[in-house]
């Protein structure tokens, strides 16, 4: 590197010719989610305009030659010239960086584009773009190669980014190519993204754009978006999204557990004043306190999970980071919450230790669903990709009004809404407790040495191994099954846990009367890794949990309700393959002796297995007893036999829960053990008369 260094060693680089050289600055990245920011950029524009009530109906279209385009109904782009430039409004806005109709030209009274380079930057960055214009009774068309405006001599077959390019010389021109009803409007891009700027492995995601349609179709009621993929000819794909009620549809969609309350609105407006450059009539930039407004509309609602779901949006624009309206919802949300709590503390118990904590933010988000949406004008973001909103007056106008309208809604006299905020409280109250009793468990050490022992259930057989990979946890029904169990097992690395029975059902109770369970406070106790929120898969002390539970059908159910306590509490352990249900034998086969062979038990698993196993015995010739023993529970076996059936790892066979399909789990888990008893009937009509009665004590 040369030490001299003048002014002639600087580069200018002007107009789109910045946009090529650092396409990161603008659209983040260069490789497939750059690629779906440019598609974003153009969406939005589109969106824009029906937020401000023009159009209502905006089509994406991916075609087969890799080219994607936008169609909308709104006013389409203005095509008469600009007279500061001379050019056509249509090339100004494809050109030109930072020009457009959002800066305070009263265009729009909020919108998703700010910075006026979305478009000019996917022309910037499109090998070829296209670009149709219906206003004033006419079709208007230009294209452009790399952001240079032209003409292409496309074959008969269609516009393509292969064909000759011939740039205007002298000067630019908008060709009119047809014409419309004079109530036609609209905007149709079509272009070619430039495989010299991304990745040659970067595509458009599909999936990425039904989500992104159907969340623009709940935030912009009225509006219908329509998503075609015709990349496979063969089998195109398309769909459509309508959606009346708002952001309380989206909170219903999103919500990942069962409604504890009502989807709640909570609306509000406020005004403040920013000091910005205005531009004046004769072009100059002049500082003013400029007063704005911002409108701030909320929908939320509790479910019975504990898991949080917050989607925030700048007028229609995702945040996926946060920002000041973020911030603002959470210190009014906590604000609100907090005031009611200690209003109502001795109703809901918080004295003594408890009335030492302080409820947190956490604990009150636990199970929370909420869309979070400001419309302001001119809002400041950190950066072209918009993932968080900087505007600092927003955060006290959003807080104030969730404050407000959350804390009529707690407090109100009506008994619908009084009965949802007991609940609710009652919910965040049991999130503090079981906050409180995770981090007093992480105190004490996940293994007892032998004069500890004494803080675990006395019912629990631990096992002499500290080492987690080999250990294994088997809860097992009833004491008279412990019994057989304590005499099969190896105790070096098996450790029993009796339960007395059917324990609660957790999908129905709440998580202060699970807690209060005894059999449901014995199990996570032992496991000493928490529940909820606060579970930590690391912490829990063996490597296996094993449910051996009868081979009939209270064992079953007993099985359902202690995978619906793993499911909605102890999820991870699920998650990572560690949860696993025996299987115990359902038949003992007694195969008599003879000279070659001595006397033999034959297990079998179901009734099918058994009558095959029959006949294999009578087709070889074999004798056996007459009388074949039916096992209807554990207890039943001695421990020789539930040790070679059930927990020998050499010859034991083991069902591992998973939760590949965690959806049809939940529906499933809601089904069998939820409040709605209608579906329930309805399952248990229509499947009657396949149930086998044989299995069924009576």
């Amino acid at each position: 590197m040369s030490s001299d260094y003048s002014a002639r060693h600087l580069s200018v680089l002007e107009g789109l010719d910045a946009v090529r050289k650092r396409p990161g600055m603008y659209i983040g990245t260069t490789d497939s989610r750059g690629l779906m920011h440019c598609l974003w950029e153009i969406i939005d524009n589109s969106v824009d305009e029906a937020l401000g009530g023009f159009g209502n109906r905006i089509e994406v279209i991916l075609h087969p030659d890799d080219s994607v385009e936008v169609r909308d109904t709104a006013r389409g782009i203005p095509v008469d010239i600009e007279p500061k430039t001379g050019l056509s409004g249509v090339e100004v806005v494809m050109t030109k960086l930072h020009a457009g109709g959002k800066f305070g030209s009263g265009s729009y009274a909020a919108s998703g584009g700010l910075h006026g380079v979305g478009a000019s930057v996917v022309n910037a960055l499109s090998e070829r773009l296209d670009v149709w214009v219906d206003r004033g009774g006419k079709t208007h068309h230009m294209a452009f190669r790399r952001g240079e405006p032209g003409r292409f001599a496309d074959p008969a077959s269609g516009p393509t980014p292969d064909a000759e390019f011939s740039p205007f010389v002298t000067g630019s021109e908008l060709d009119v190519t047809g014409n419309v009803g004079k109530t036609v409007t609209g905007t149709r891009i079509r272009y070619w993204a430039d495989r010299q700027v991304f990745n040659k492995q970067a595509s458009f995601s599909y999936d990425e754009l039904i989500v992104r349609a159907r969340q623009t179709a709940f935030l912009v009621p009225g509006l219908t978006m329509v998503v075609c993929d015709e990349r496979n000819p063969l089998a195109p794909s398309e769909e459509s999204f309508r959606f009346e009620g708002g952001s309380k549809d989206f909170v219903d969609f999103v919500a990942p557990d069962t409604a504890v309350t009502d989807t709640w609105l909570l609306k509000g407006s406020g005004t403040y004043t920013e000091t910005v450059p205005v531009l004046k009539p004769n072009g100059h930039l002049v500082s003013e306190d400029v007063h704005r407004s911002c409108e701030v509309d909320v929908a939320l609602r509790w479910g019975t999970g504990y898991d949080t779901e917050v989607r925030s949006f700048v007028n229609i624009i995702a945040t996926p980071k946060g920002g000041t309206h973020v911030a603002g919802f959470e210190q009014g949300l906590t604000k609100a919450v907090r005031t009611v709590i200690e209003a109502n503390a001795r109703r809901l118990k918080l004295t003594g230790k408890d009335g030492a904590e302080r409820i947190e933010k956490d604990d009150i988000m636990a199970g929370l669903t909420a869309v979070v949406t400001v419309r302001l004008p001119e809002p400041q973001f950190e950066g072209q990709t918009k993932e968080v909103l900087g505007t600092s007056p927003v955060r006290a106008i959003v807080a104030k009004t969730v404050e407000k309208e959350l804390g009529a809604l707690l407090t109100s006299a009506t008994r619908d809404f009084k009965a949802q905020a007991s609940t609710v409280l009652d919910k965040v109250v049991a999130e503090m407790r079981a906050r409180v009793a995770a981090r007093k468990q992480k105190e004490i050490s996940r293994r007892k040495n032998a004069l500890e022992t004494s803080t675990l259930p006395a019912k629990l057989a631990d096992c002499r191994s500290n080492d987690v990979e080999q250990s294994e946890l088997f809860i097992v029904e009833g004491d008279s099954a412990l019994g057989t169990a304590k005499l099969a097992r190896h105790s070096d690395y098996q450790a029993l846990l009796p339960i007395r029975g059917k324990i609660l059902n957790v999908q129905r109770a709440s998580v202060t009367d699970m807690l209060h369970n005894a059999e449901c406070a014995s199990i996570i106790q032992v496991l000493g890794a928490g529940s909820g929120r606060t579970f930590d898969l690391d912490s829990a002390r063996y490597g296996k949990i094993i449910l051996m539970t009868d081979a009939d059908v209270d064992g079953a159910h007993i099985r359902t309700l202690l995978l619906t306590l793993f499911f909605r509490y102890m999820r991870p352990l699920v998650d990572a393959g560690r949860v696993y249900a025996a299987v115990p034998p359902l038949h003992r086969i007694e195969v008599s002796g003879s000279a070659r062979r001595g006397r033999e038990h034959i297990y079998t698993y179901s009734e099918k297995e058994l009558q095959e196993t029959l006949r294999e015995l009578r087709r070889s010739g074999r004798n056996f007893k007459d009388e074949i023993q039916r096992y209807k529970g554990l207890g039943e076996m001695d421990a020789d036999q539930l040790a070679e059936t059930t927990m020998d790892p050499e010859h034991r066979t083991l069902r591992r829960i998973t939760a590949a399909h965690a959806e049809g789990a939940e529906r499933v888990f809601e089904l069998l053990m939820g409040n709605d008893v209608g579906p329930r009937r309805d399952f248990i009509v229509a499947g009657a008369a396949t149930v086998d009665h044989h299995r069924i004590d009576t």
